[in-house]
């Protein structure tokens, strides 16, 4: 006997085989059948959806779940738009505080709505003694006050108080890790307003280190919330490269550096397992940190890589020789360069044809690199959302040449490349509604095209959100499609995105997410 039968619908099976039905059958968290194949059969419930779109759970490829769940839960200067307000808020925070050596956390940062930015010495006038650590919306800098300048070591460089890269990571080195409690609370808030868009899996871009990790035994929280039964979604956790460290294994296994124990990419179940590593190469664009290959329009620098390129390409080669998926961060168009040329070298020392090795965020992709993302069988996992928010700034800084090879889409397409959406929420918004609305018109907040000419059809950014993220996670044997024998994660729809006007897709109305066979907003078993 089936569980549930949904009826009256119109599902988007995402696959070929069987594009579109009426009917699909769940048993035990599984699609066992679609239309007649499930109309005979004995149900316990059936349930109509009264002609509601029904698509798989949209994948989001690229996530911060701990830190978008810590910013929900943190004072914010955002949209504040005057230095005095943004000191206001900094010192309402330091009030709250106790203790001299205490930390005061505030996000929301972004110098350019202020015209610049703020210095330590400002900082300094509203922090009580306290230490500010003011974190940069793009997750690649922060502003500090003199209470943590003095703290670190004298050739950690900075800008009046504004650490970038690196020069943050070791900002952060010099804090108490966060509690596994604290951090499970957080992504569980993230993980939450995730189904509230219809994402039914994530992957999780970097834990334990990088940039970004919040505890070198970050995973842990994730396992609490497991164990907890309070994972409300599947998550895929990216190990960061500075993870590894060196290991006496075996020659024949080639393994020269790896997590303990050897653990690698496809660890885990369904629910919770270890995906890609995750390799930052360069900065990005908010900071005008991406590298490029020739300058930002209207500076006299471009960006810079994370560490020296040597180094950072060996780490390429050792990741993929331990046998890990490859998830290289590269904005700018020489750090993609740099992360063509060491997989090109890596897959030549030991060819693994079905390695899946993405490029996060390809922010800037010439059209001479689209053919070695193709030939060197790279997924490019894209944040379209980042030229809606940004687009107008982006556009100036990279100028009217190399505007048009931002966040590309059709431009990877048709060189065969699997293009890939994802949000690298909290950086901006993360409803992959939108993002596909901004795939199909390419347009900005303000109106502004971006590239007009990389738009794709709103069945190819779907894909991107389903099938191409089910891909590039590994999950292609479970996930993505409707398929029978694929687990019954998918989102209900008050339109169907194909047949509506694009410029009203992104507020199409999710009715209810569904994971394993619930509804997940209200624990619905179907």
């Amino acid at each position: 006997m089936l569980c549930t039968r949904l009826t009256n619908a119109n599902i988007l099976t995402m696959d070929p085989d069987h594009p579109v039905a009426h009917d699909l059958g769940i048993w035990r968290g599984r699609i066992v059948g679609l239309d007649e194949a499930v109309t005979s059969l004995p149900v316990r419930e059936v349930i109509d959806l009264r002609g509601a779109t029904v698509l798989p759970g949209f994948i989001d490829s690229h996530v911060h779940l701990a830190w978008a769940g810590l910013k929900q839960s943190t004072p914010s200067v955002a949209p504040f738009t005057r230095i005095d307000d943004v000191l206001a808020v900094v010192a309402e925070a330091a009030s709250r505080i106790g203790g001299i050596s205490a930390w005061v956390d505030v996000m929301g940062y972004d110098q350019r709505t202020l015209g610049r930015h703020l210095t330590a010495a400002e900082l300094d006038t509203v922090s009580r003694g306290r230490r500010v650590f003011l974190m940069h919306d793009s997750g690649h800098g922060c502003v500090v006050n003199s209470a943590v300048l003095d703290l670190l070591p004298a050739d950690i460089p900075h800008q009046d108080g504004f650490l970038a890269e690196g020069a943050m990571a070791a900002a952060r080195r010099l804090r108490l890790p966060y509690a596994q409690t604290e951090l499970a609370d957080a992504v569980e808030r993230a993980a939450r307003t995730c189904l509230a868009e219809g994402v039914t899996a994530v992957a999780e871009a970097g834990i334990g280190g990088g940039l970004l990790g919040h505890s070198p035994v970050e995973l842990g929280a994730y396992q609490l919330l497991r164990d907890q039964g309070r994972l409300p979604l599947r998550v895929q956790l990216m190990a960061a490269g500075d993870t590894l460290r060196p290991l006496e294994a075996h020659r024949d296994d080639g393994i020269p550096r790896s997590l303990d124990l050897g653990l690698r990419t496809g660890f885990g179940d369904d629910w919770l397992s270890l995906g890609a590593l995750k390799i930052y190469t360069d900065g990005g664009m908010m900071a005008r940190t991406a590298a490029l290959t020739a300058p930002y329009a209207g500076m006299d620098h471009n960006g810079q890589l994370q560490d020296d390129p040597d180094r950072l390409a060996q780490l390429i080669v050792d990741g993929h020789l331990a046998g890990w998926q490859l998830a290289i961060h590269a904005i700018g168009d020489r750090a993609a360069d740099l992360a063509l040329d060491a997989v090109e070298r890596a897959q030549r020392r030991r060819p693994r044809p079905d390695a899946r090795h993405r490029i996060e965020h390809a922010g800037l992709i010439r059209p001479d690199q689209l053919p070695r993302f193709a030939r060197l069988g790279l997924s490019a996992v894209v944040q379209p959302t980042f030229l809606y928010s940004f687009g107008d700034d982006y556009a100036e800084v990279m100028g009217e040449r190399r505007a048009p090879w931002m966040y590309r889409g059709r431009g990877f397409l048709d060189h065969g490349v699997t293009l890939v959406g994802s949000s690298d929420r909290p950086v901006t918004d993360g409803s992959p509604l939108r993002a596909i609305q901004f795939m199909v018109e390419r347009g900005s907040v303000s109106g502004r095209l971006v590239g007009p000419d990389e738009a794709i059809t709103v069945e190819e950014a779907l894909r991107a959100y389903t099938v191409a993220g089910a891909y590039a996670c590994r999950w292609d044997d479970s996930a993505g499609s409707l398929t029978p024998g694929k687990r019954a994660d998918l989102v209900v729809l008050g339109d169907d995105p194909r047949h509506i006007d694009p410029s009203r897709i992104g507020g199409i109305e999710v009715v209810a997410t569904f994971v394993d066979g619930h509804e997940a907003a209200m624990g619905k078993k179907l």
